[in-house]
């Protein structure tokens, strides 16, 4: 949710915001209103239960017909202390609605526009030129790496088996990245992947993302479809001691209906319905998410260099944002068999945003409680494995192996065909 004190002082901003993202800018309007509303509904039960008071003092002192009198006064005054009782719920409810329904106020320069209208940052390793790429199905099924014949078959479709080569490359990837995040400080956490509803939607998946998430209902049970929702989750309802950011990587498996997607990337595993990664996630001061963000972006790029993969910085475009994020940048990995970049990090900046809905604060320097600022970044995934198998083929169907995946590859620097 948007801070009320910042729409109150800056409603142009809000608006402006609604306007980059291509979103109704009314709805600012309809939050005004139902802010205006509620404190006026909160001010006239203050009011008669200040006049309900009064009354109670004089009951003792009173006798006779003033007596008879104060009790009716009384009666009479306590349905209408009712009555503006319910008042405020009702207004509270309309306020939380108008206020949920307002996405993140995007962060100054973000770019403007839609899906298409991102900006690029930077290219770092330029665009390997492979003759005749194989795609990283054909690649990983020579491997015997992945197994999406079966998958279909136990599953349905855009499900898959990781075997042999591929499942211990997999595991080789989520290690180094944890490795990575624990070398620079972050807590490991290995987070519950079923979430109560007021998790999921504190974190901004069932609005627009509703459609892509797993609901059981006989539990009320969501499959997260990022650790980043166990996670914001995690210090839900508390006041943090926090003068530095605190940062968690969540190793989990995920879950996405890819509702939309029918069509798209239906080979290979680069949209599916099921897979692993690792997710940053920080809690910091306000004034502090800014250049954490850029340090988030750091460590996904360094892994990236690690990996020896070519890939671009993408500023996001404000239309393309998620409801939570203020500003978003994406690591894309050239893949060759396709000829174009295609996303395998993203990281997000959603200052209060979240953190307002899941009431999680911190004590300032005056020790104050303030709202947290929350943001988050892939650290590695399955669909890595996508640019590393093409990336790294060679001409014999073997797939080379960066040097630090070594290690945990039990030293191998060669994936044969089997």
């Amino acid at each position: 949710m948007i801070d009320l004190r910042l729409l109150r002082e800056n409603p142009d901003l809000v608006r402006r915001s609604q306007q980059t993202r291509g979103e109704a800018v009314e709805l600012v309007d309809d939050l005004l209103r139902a802010d205006e509303a509620r404190r006026s509904a909160i001010s006239s039960f203050e009011a008669l239960r200040a006049e309900q008071k009064q009354l109670g003092k004089l009951m003792p002192k009173a006798a006779g017909d003033e007596k008879v009198a104060l009790l009716a006064q009384t009666k009479e005054l306590a349905e209408r202390v009712k009555a503006a009782e319910a008042a405020v719920t009702a207004a509270e409810a309309t306020l939380r609605a108008a206020q949920m329904a307002i996405s993140n106020v995007v962060e100054e320069g973000a770019p403007a526009g839609g899906e298409d209208d991102y900006v690029v940052l930077r290219e770092v390793g330029g665009r390997p030129s492979i003759d005749n790429p194989k795609d990283h199905l054909e690649i990983g099924e020579a491997l015997g790496a992945i197994d999406m014949e079966r998958g279909a078959k136990v599953s349905g479709a855009r499900f898959y088996f990781m075997t042999g080569q591929g499942a211990l490359l997999q595991l080789a990837l989520l290690q180094l990245g944890m490795w990575q995040a624990v070398e620079a400080g972050f807590t490991p956490m290995i987070p519950p992947v079923l979430v109560k509803p007021e998790s999921m939607e504190g974190t901004g998946f069932l609005g627009a993302h509703a459609s892509e998430v797993y609901h059981l209902p006989e539990d009320d049970l969501f499959l997260v479809g990022t650790s980043e929702v166990p996670l914001a989750a995690y210090h839900r309802d508390e006041i943090l001691a926090l003068q530095d950011p605190r940062r968690y990587v969540g190793w989990s498996t995920c879950f996405r209906r890819e509702a939309g997607s029918y069509g798209k990337d239906t080979r290979g595993i680069i949209r599916v319905h099921q897979f692993d990664k690792l997710e940053m996630f920080s809690y910091c001061p306000p004034e502090q998410a800014h250049e954490e963000h850029l340090r988030l972006l750091a460590w996904e790029e360094a892994i990236l260099g690690k990996l020896e993969l070519s890939y671009r910085v993408i500023d996001v475009a404000a239309g393309d944002l998620g409801s939570s994020a203020a500003r978003k940048y994406d690591c894309e990995a050239w893949i060759p068999s396709q000829g174009k970049y295609r996303e395998v990090t993203s990281t997000s900046n959603c200052t209060t945003f979240q953190a307002r809905r899941l009431n999680t604060r911190y004590r300032d320097a005056e020790g104050k409680p303030q709202i947290v600022a929350t943001l988050n970044g892939t650290l590695a995934t399955t669909r890595f494995l996508v640019a590393i198998l093409e990336q790294h083929q060679q001409p014999d169907g073997s797939v080379r192996v960066p040097k630090a995946l070594q290690p945990y590859l039990g030293g191998r620097d060669v994936l044969e065909p089997v």
